[in-house]
């Protein structure tokens, strides 16, 4: 630019020749033009334009017009932009303006140029500014590129905003979403909708097979694995899948419609799978109930003989199989509408709203019946038909006209036969009325007609017949006031159920009749607004013989407790028998071996000890009825006058005997021993019961009883003559819990030492073998009554005569080297009685049992004679032991013992010991029985 510079004519110009610049302005235009750096100068007024080299860059097609002319021609397009800038320079403010943006026509084309200016103001030679140095740095690439930048980071925004909408609408998509890569279909991710579907699991990372372990076998990874290879996609519906939605929670099978599209790479192989879906498990039940639900109107069409149809525009009806039956034209599923009406009544033609294809009757379709004449059978039957227009139809279609068929001839001939009823109405309900009139007059169950209230306002005659009460007597009367006090809040609350609208069956209560007693009726009532309708059947007897089962029932019972005791007992005395027996071996061993004076009180005391503990085991077996009895006939009044003078004695002096007695009593056959114990034993109970004194009364009297007589107490079963005897005091009495346990062993209510509780006992025991019962009457604080129902007997009653007992006194001494079998299966007992009889000079074999002693029976061993208890373990008893040695040893005294009753074996004619017996009476009944045979 010098020599352009040096070679124009600045004196045409502002500036003048280049001689009379000022100083300052030369120094500047040097500087400017030796830079490399774009600069330009703006000088005076008119701003006249300078520049250098590589400034032209920046001019353009403006080079060389530009130099030495106004900027403002110069750069007329930036010019205005700039204007403001050069009047602040010229007065005298240096400035920095970077990134200005100037529209620029370059080489033709209109385009925005961005620039840094540095205005640097130069002063003329008066000091003032005369023009400005401007040095230009053009940053349109600068801008342009950070221009780029930030687009690029607004297009990245942009693309992350537009990633995160598309992630949310992955995520919240209706439709299941989830992403696989690679051949093993590796989980990339998957939105909600697949979570709802296979439940809340870690999947993401893993493989398909081990994420979802239930799905293999199931096809879908079978399709995955093709669709991977082959490329194409694959489209599923209405797929059953099953899945566990929880750990350890069952296959639950779920329907999808799903998409598996294939993901390509930019070289287009396939690197995963995406796949998309629905589960449909709601539209398929749905689908399969509404086939289940057509499949049930079918049938409940064909159940109801119900045929449908539809009119179609050209005339034709599409009819069901049912509507074919119906009228009895061959089955199909078209049918022409004028063949229909003609089998239609000609009667009912005129009142039939004909259908007609494409219209819709302008008085409506509705209900209408008509009679059709079968063509199959010729048969006429009411057919009932209901029909109407749907308008909107099915694929454009306009009005369809849609209805059903159904036979209603039995209904109709039900009408008809209605209609011939009514006409005989009034004559059939006279005679209605009259049958019901003769059933209320005749039948022998009670019918009243009441209001709620209580009011009788009809009655039958039944109500005289049953209970006594004439009509008159019951019309408007309350029938509470007939009912038993004990049931009048019960039939209160069955009314209140009556007037809630129920129905009462078989409720029932006492009514009073007129001569005071009660009867049970049976009720059946139901109510209307008003009244009570009741009918009632006298049950009395029924509930009269209910009553005596139930009585017998507990007599059973207490039998069969009082039988299951006594066995006990009894087995308990029998052991009690061999302990006492030991004792009294032993006591007497001691006796004879001591010679001590001191011990023969102690051994008395000893004896008399084993005396009580045998009488208190006669008392357990009176119980049981095992005890050693003596029957013989008894005069009751002789025999209880005779103990008068000890049942006095027996009270105290405030109480009072009192006896009565029927004439001709019947005598009784019992242990005479066992009776006065049993009458002692009661008036000793009734003394205890009467601490502030009272009356002891002893009656008695005959009594027949006949088959299904059961006086009191286990009395179930007898018949025949008894004697009645009633012990009764007016003492405490006793509880019903206390009464039912009086007879029991042991249970008293007596302080410890004044009662053993065997005293009742022993008096249930003593009936029981007289052939009879007992029972008790008692109530608290009204004294008690003890009846005893004992059998009568035809045999007379004699003296009482000396005892034939073994253990009576045998003159003579006593038989000494004699050899006994002793059968004892106690061996305490066994032993110390062995231990007696040889010290009596006895020769004792021992036998455990009837089986080890028939060997030596058998044998050739001499035996003088049997000793052996009765009852053994084993296959024989003591009485079948005697009748084999009968056999084996013909002649050979037998001699036996028992803690149970004697007369087992006196039927045999063999002598008998009761346990527990004394040394010396056993010597003398075996003294006696060998004696016998010795002559």
């Amino acid at each position: 630019m010098g020599p352009l510079m040096h070679g124009h004519d600045w004196a045409a110009t502002p500036l003048g020749p280049m001689e009379g610049w000022p100083q300052d302005l030369r120094a500047t235009v040097r500087l400017m033009l030796r830079s490399r750096q774009a600069m330009f100068i703006g000088w005076g007024p008119d701003v006249t334009f300078l520049y250098n080299d590589a400034y032209l860059n920046i001019l353009g097609p403006r080079h060389p017009q530009a130099l030495g002319r106004p900027m403002s021609e110069v750069w007329p397009d930036a010019w205005p932009q700039v204007r403001d800038l050069v009047r602040r320079v010229y007065d005298g403010e240096p400035l920095l303006q970077e990134d200005l943006r100037i529209p620029l026509v370059r080489h033709g084309v209109a385009e925005d140029c961005y620039f840094t200016f540095s205005y640097t103001p130069i002063a003329d030679e008066a000091g003032r500014t005369g023009g400005f140095l401007c040095i230009v740095a053009e940053t349109t690439s600068a801008v342009e590129r950070v221009r780029a930048e930030a687009e690029v980071r607004r297009a990245n925004e942009r693309l992350r905003a537009e990633g995160e909408r598309l992630r949310a609408l992955f995520r919240q998509a209706p439709g299941f979403m989830y992403v696989w890569r690679g051949p093993d279909h590796v989980f990339e991710m998957a939105n909600d909708a697949y979570f709802d579907l296979i439940g809340r699991r870690d999947i993401i990372g893993k493989p398909a097979r081990e994420a979802l372990p239930e799905i293999v076998g199931q096809g879908f990874f079978e399709l995955a694995d093709q669709v991977y290879a082959a490329g194409e996609p694959f489209v599923g519906e209405g797929m059953p899948a099953r899945i566990a939605r929880r750990p350890g929670a069952p296959l639950e099978e779920r329907f999808v419609t799903f998409v598996l599209q294939p993901i390509r790479d930019e070289q287009g192989q396939v690197m995963g799978l995406f796949v998309q879906g629905s589960d449909v498990t709601g539209m398929k039940r749905t689908e399969e109930a509404l086939r289940e639900s057509q499949q049930r109107l079918h049938i409940a069409q064909d159940a109801g003989g119900i045929g449908t149809f539809e009119l179609r525009a050209d005339g034709m009806l599409a009819v069901s199989p049912e509507f074919c039956r119906l009228w009895g034209i061959g089955e199909r599923p078209l049918v022409r509408l004028e063949e229909l009406v003609a089998l239609i009544h000609p009667d009912d033609r005129p009142n039939l709203n004909t259908l007609r294809p494409g219209q819709v009757p302008t008085d409506g379709l509705g209900y209408v019946e008509y009679r059709i004449n079968r063509p199959d059978s010729g048969a006429e039957r009411w057919i009932a038909r209901r029909a109407q227009a749907v308008t909107g139809g099915r694929d454009g279609e306009g009005t369809r006209i849609l209805g059903a068929c159904y036979d209603i001839t039995d209904r109709k001939c039900a009408e008809d036969a209605l209609r011939a009823l009514n006409a005989t109405l009034e004559q059939r309900v006279a005679e209605r009325t009259a049958d019901r009139d003769r059933m209320w007059r005749l039948s022998t169950d009670v019918m009243l007609v009441a209001r709620f209230d209580g009011t009788m306002t009809a009655v039958n005659p039944a109500w005289t017949t049953l209970l006594g009460w004439d009509e008159a007597e019951l019309q408007n009367a309350d029938f509470l006031k007939f009912i038993h006090p004990a049931d009048r809040a019960a039939t209160v609350a069955e009314v209140g159920r009556l007037k809630s609208g129920l129905t009462t069956l078989r409720f029932e209560n006492r009514y009073r009749h007129k001569d005071g007693s009660y009867r049970w009726i049976s009720w059946t009532a139901v109510p209307d607004d008003r009244f009570i309708h009741a009918v009632g059947r006298d049950v009395t007897a029924r509930k009269d013989s209910e009553a005596a089962l139930r009585r017998a029932e507990d007599q059973l019972r207490q039998a069969q407790k009082m039988e299951a005791i006594g066995q006990l007992t009894g087995g308990v005395a029998h052991d009690f028998n061999n302990l006492l027996q030991a004792l009294s071996s032993c006591l007497t061993m001691i006796g004879r071996r001591s010679a001590e004076p001191k011990l023969a009180p102690l051994l008395e005391a000893g004896m008399q000890a084993v005396d009580r503990g045998a009488k208190l085991v006669q008392q357990l077996m009176g119980f049981a009825r095992r005890n050693s009895l003596r029957p013989e006939p008894i005069d009751v009044r002789d025999r209880v006058l005779g103990m008068a003078g000890l049942l006095e004695r027996a009270m105290r002096a405030d109480i009072r005997l009192e006896t009565r007695f029927a004439p001709g009593l019947r005598p009784i056959e019992a242990d005479p021993t066992q009776f006065e114990l049993a009458l002692i034993n009661m008036a000793v109970n009734a003394r205890d019961a009467m601490p502030e004194g009272g009356t002891l009364s002893i009656e008695a009297e005959n009594l027949t009883l006949g088959p299904g007589d059961a006086p009191g107490l286990n009395g179930a079963g007898l018949e025949g003559q008894f004697l009645r005897l009633t012990v009764a005091d007016t003492g405490t009495g006793m509880a019903p819990e206390v009464a039912a346990k009086a007879f029991d062993p042991f249970f008293t209510t007596k302080e410890v030492g004044k009662g053993s509780g065997l005293g009742l006992a022993q008096v249930y025991g003593l009936a029981r073998q007289a052939g009879g019962t007992v029972w008790i009457e008692s109530r608290p604080g009204e004294g008690t009554r003890i009846v005893l129902l004992l059998r009568a007997t035809a045999r007379v009653p004699r003296a009482p005569a000396v005892s034939a007992d073994v253990s009576a006194d045998v003159a003579g001494p006593f038989i000494t080297g004699a050899r006994v079998l002793m059968v004892e299966d106690d061996p305490v007992v066994a032993s110390s009685v062995a231990s007696a009889l040889e010290e009596s000079g006895w020769t004792v074999l021992r036998a455990g049992s009837a089986d080890e002693a028939l060997p030596l029976l058998a044998g050739d061993e001499r035996i003088d004679l049997l000793f052996s208890d009765v009852v053994m373990p084993g296959r024989l008893s003591g009485i079948d032991l005697s009748r084999e040695a009968a056999i084996l040893r013909p002649g050979l005294p037998v001699v036996l013992t028992t803690g149970y009753s004697e007369d087992v074996a006196r039927t045999e004619g063999i002598a008998v010991l009761s346990k527990p017996y004394r040394i010396d009476t056993l010597l003398q009944a075996l003294h006696k029985a060998v004696g016998k045979v010795r002559g």
